[in-house]
Formats: structure tokens, sequence, C-alpha cells
């Protein structure tokens, strides 16, 4: 009986082993087939993927321009002499008809006096030959003269009379001049130029000549209530500029402020040089604000038509087969293809070629993929996104990451 005991407990304890050991081999099975996966799927790398995006109907371009008054004229004297004395500065606020200066010019004055001497005695000649003339005609009565005398005093006394008339143009002329000897401003406007001082010689041409042989003029008056805005435009968007357009600028010294400029005109012509077309555009500027001469960043807002797409520029390959992409097929192998690129832009880039919005782009391709190399796709972790996620996701995200602390209460305040 204790035998056949004995001999039952070893049959259990074997049976006990090899189930024990049955197990041990299947649970390794498994283990191995698990690590097996494990190791495959680690093996396979992984990408996150992006979208060609079609751009806008509209599209703003960054230009320079330069602002330039709407009047703006160099003042030139016309008569020669001294600078008598100047009554504008830089920076004044003229009216139309304003003394700006006065310029002191002797040679001028003599001339002046010159001619209405010279009138008088024309005159004096004139009433001679008029009288001389009345009485010859009184002496065709008695046949005292002949008719050939007659019409000789007459003939004088004419000639008399238009150099009299010459003389008195000659006289006007030189009040004409003398009226020059005042310089006036020509219209509203400010002062922004005064090239003259007391005592300066001006020549013959209106103009003041330096010792280091440069010519200026005297001072240059501009209207600013209006502004004229030059932008080169790119020849590229030459067609779209039309009336109502208009052009958001700033000026280095009200950055933070912008400014309106509406279309005025086109030069419909490029230049050769630069490729690109003059236009013009009108600022009000009834407070004065802006001043001719300024640099201005013009911002342009125009309608385009186009079929390109925007890529971000992290998607991009660049190898000894050009420029291209690293996309998904839809077996999740890894395919590359050629790009045309249009422009390069902050963070993507404008293509008119090569891709579709449907294509998988890969993000960021590692240099270790190759063409047909199996790929699995995972998402970027909400914040790691910086191209597909919006940006109020991305805040959101932020603000879960990284929690406001909330404030201390008055007494951990007064503890801390």
């Amino acid at each position: 009986m204790e035998k056949s005991k004995q001999k039952s407990m070893m049959i259990l304890v074997i049976v006990l082993g090899v189930a024990y050991m049955g197990y041990r081999v299947i649970e390794s099975r498994g283990n191995m087939a698990a690590l097996e996966e494990k190791a495959i799927e680690n093996d396979t790398p992984t990408v996150a993927i992006v979208y060609a995006k079609p751009l806008p109907s509209t599209e703003t371009i960054k230009l320079p321009g330069t602002i330039q008054a709407w009047f703006q004229a160099p003042i030139y004297a016309q008569v020669s002499g001294y600078v008598k004395m100047w009554h504008k500065d830089w920076g004044a606020i003229v009216k139309k008809g304003d003394v700006l200066a006065e310029i002191y010019a002797p040679a001028l004055d003599a001339k002046y006096r010159q001619s209405k001497a010279d009138l008088e005695s024309e005159i004096a000649l004139n009433n001679l030959a008029k009288l001389t003339a009345e009485r010859y005609i009184a002496l065709r009565k008695n046949q005292a003269v002949s008719e050939q005398a007659i019409s000789v005093k007459v003939a004088e006394a004419k000639a008399q009379q238009a150099k009299v008339n010459a003389a008195k143009q000659r006289v006007s002329n030189y009040e004409a001049l003398i009226q020059f000897k005042t310089i006036v401003a020509p219209y509203d406007g400010v002062v922004i130029n005064r090239s003259i001082n007391v005592g300066d010689f001006i020549n013959k041409e209106g103009t003041i000549s330096t010792p280091e042989g440069e010519v200026r003029n005297l001072f240059t008056v501009a209207d600013i209530s209006r502004l004229r805005l030059f932008v080169n435009v790119p020849e590229a968007y030459g067609a779209v500029m039309h009336d109502g357009l208009k052009a958001d600028l700033t000026v280095p010294q009200f950055s933070n402020r912008h400014f309106t400029a509406e279309f005025l005109t086109t030069a419909r012509g490029f230049n050769e040089s630069t490729r690109t077309v003059v236009t013009q555009f009108v600022i009000e500027n009834e407070e004065r604000d802006l001043w001719p001469g300024s640099y201005a960043s013009v911002n342009l807002t125009v309608e385009v038509a186009h079929n390109h797409l925007s890529i971000p520029s992290s998607s991009m390959v660049f190898d000894e087969m050009g420029v291209r992409v690293a996309y998904v097929d839809e077996n999740d192998r890894v395919r590359f293809k050629p790009i045309t690129v249009t422009r390069f832009l902050d963070a993507t880039v404008e293509v008119s070629g090569g891709v579709t919005t449907e294509d998988r782009l890969i993000n960021n391709p590692s240099a270790a993929l190759l063409e047909g190399d199996l790929v699995k796709i995972v998402t970027p972790r909400p914040g790691y996104d910086m191209i597909n996620e919006p940006v109020e996701s991305r805040e959101k995200s932020k603000s879960a990451s990284h929690p406001k602390m909330p404030d201390p209460s008055p007494k951990q305040a007064l503890d801390g």
C-alpha cells in the first residue's frame, strides 16, 4: 500500500513536471514571437507626413517704395545780383505768393532807370515829329511844300511813334524783371531746402555757385498735402495693378503706424535692367506727418490666378537627382519624385508641378530612407507638429504641458 502511494506521487510529480516544461516551452515560443514582432516593428522607420496645400487667390508682396511730394519745385532766380535778405527758413509753412527772399540787383535797377529815360526822350522826339507833320499838312492848302515832303514828315512821325512803343515795351520788360527781385512761393507748401545766405551772388543763370564748383538753386518748395508713392513692381505682378488697388505702408519714423495709398497709374513699360514697372500711388497727407524723400516698406495684396501649391520646405530632398520630395505610397513604401520649385518663401516653398494635395509627403525625411523602404506613419505629439496643427491647438497643448500654477492664498504668500 505504501509503495503504491509512493508510485502515485512520483507519477504525479512527473506529470506536473512535464506539464510545467510544456508550459514553459509554449510561453517561450510566445515571448519569442512577440519579441520578433517587436523587433520588426522597431526596425521599421517612423515618419510624419504633411500635405501640399493650394495657395490662396490673393498674395501679399512686400516692396520698397519712395515717397515724393505731390508738387516739388526748385526755385531759381530770374535776375542776377546779391541776396539782400531771405525770409523763410527750412521747414517754413508758406502760402502762394509769400516772399521767400529779396535780391539786390544794382545793374538791373540802372538799366530800368535808363529805359525810362529813353522812353521820355522818345516821347519828346515823337511829339516833335507829330507837330512837324501837322504843320506840313497845314501848308498843303497854300502849296508851300511838296506832297513828297508832307509824306516824309508823316512817315517820320509814325516811325517815331513806333520807337515810343518799343521804348515803352523795354520799360515793361524791366518792370517785369524788377518784380523777379522778390522771390515768392509758387503754391502752398513747405520749404524743404534753403540754399542761400545774405550776400550770396546769384549768377546770370539764376543759381548760386560755391567755391567747390557746386551749383545750387535758391529754395525748394514742396506741396505735401498729398504725396506720391513710387514702387518698382516686378514684372510678374505688373498686369494686376489696377484702379482701386490699395497699398499698406510703413515708414521708419513711424514703425508701428500704417498708412494707406491708392493706386494712381503705372508706366506700362518695364525697365530692361530691373524687369520692373514704375507704379505710382497717392497718399492723402492732411496732417503733414509724412515727408517727401521718405523710404517706405509697401505691402501690396493682389489677386493672382495660378494652380501652384505650397509645401513645407522641410519636406524637400536635395541630392544628386535634383530637388525632390519623399512620399508614402498606398503600401506604406517610400517613393521619391522630382518637383518644380517656383519660389522659396519663409517656411514654405511654392511649387508648380510634381506633387498633388493627396500625396503623403514625408516631413524631415531621413537620409537613411531609400526607395521602397517600408515605413510606419506616426502622428507627432500635440505641440510638436508645427505644420499641420492649428495655432489654437498648439497654444492649448502648451497650456496643458505647462499648467499655470494657482495663485497663492494670502496666508501662503505671507508664509512664503
